[in-house]
């Protein structure tokens, strides 16, 4: 599924209940929640930070979707294409960082 797809399942989702979008700041407080269970849970894999033997282990993969859903539903908000913005930012990755990283395979030596 492209993103373009995934922003309308999302309008989809959203658009059958009355209340609709929440507000930009409401979205915003709801990504910043879900980047957090994200962190909580890589921390808890590669960190310092060791999970309660009662604590469940979080399934990683879901807290990655969760953080997309919040923010596929802050861009169907604001108008915002994310499949033609996703394209042109990694445009921009191509074209700043191409020669910031040894390629692989390309024989090079890093200063």
């Amino acid at each position: 599924m492209d993103l373009r797809e995934a922003q309308r399942q999302v309008d989809e989702w959203i658009s059958q209940f009355e209340e609709g979008y929440w507000p930009p700041l409401v979205n915003l407080a709801r990504l910043t929640e879900e980047v957090g269970e994200l962190a909580r849970e890589l921390n808890h894999r590669y960190g310092e930070k060791v999970k309660r033997e009662e604590e469940p282990s979080g399934d990683l993969a879901l807290e990655m979707a969760d953080v997309l859903f919040v923010l596929l539903a802050l861009a169907n908000e604001q108008g915002v294409d994310l499949d033609d913005a996703f394209r042109r930012t990694l445009r921009k990755y191509r074209d700043r960082d191409s020669d910031r990283w040894v390629r692989r395979g390309s024989g090079q030596d890093r200063d």
